[in-house]
């Protein structure tokens, strides 16, 4: 019998208020875009953020309707067990998170949900429903974009 591999993902442990939990590289990007981060921060997402568009395909780029949120709306993407080298990053980004007191946390699940999209290093997935979908515990908020 072989064992089913175990999927990895860094996402918000409170749903967003349309109950979406946002991954690791959206909740540092978020901050990035409200000008939240330090330079130091804002170098780092800038720079492994650019590693990371060079080093795999957002699945965005091959199917346009992965994220679209009304086809989608809770499409989550999990690295895939072999992807080690793709996680060596992600402390950097926990630090960030942990430094704006923005809460992170590490979920592993071998059955995600239903795969909608699937590379070498991730699967795109619809996550399978929670008990309560539409009455969250507790919602998370972050300031507004600031004006240009």
């Amino acid at each position: 019998m072989t064992t089913p591999p175990t999927y990895v993902r860094f996402q918000s442990p409170v749903p967003d208020r349309l109950g979406r939990r946002i991954g690791i590289f959206g909740l540092v990007n978020m901050l990035g875009n409200r000008q939240l981060l330090t330079a130091d921060e804002e170098h780092f997402r800038r720079t492994t953020n650019a590693w990371y568009d060079s080093t795999y395909v957002n699945p965005a780029s091959v199917d346009s309707t992965v994220y679209d949120p009304d086809i989608n709306p809770h499409a989550t993407a999990w690295f895939i067990p072999t992807a080690q080298h793709l996680m060596d990053p992600i402390p950097g980004y926990l630090a960030i998170l942990a430094a704006h007191n923005l809460p992170c946390e590490r979920y592993v699940s071998s059955d995600p949900g239903r795969i909608i999209s699937k590379d070498a290093h991730q699967v795109v997935v619809i996550p399978h429903e929670s008990e309560t979908p539409d009455q969250p515990t507790t919602t998370m908020w972050l300031p507004p974009v600031p004006a240009s």
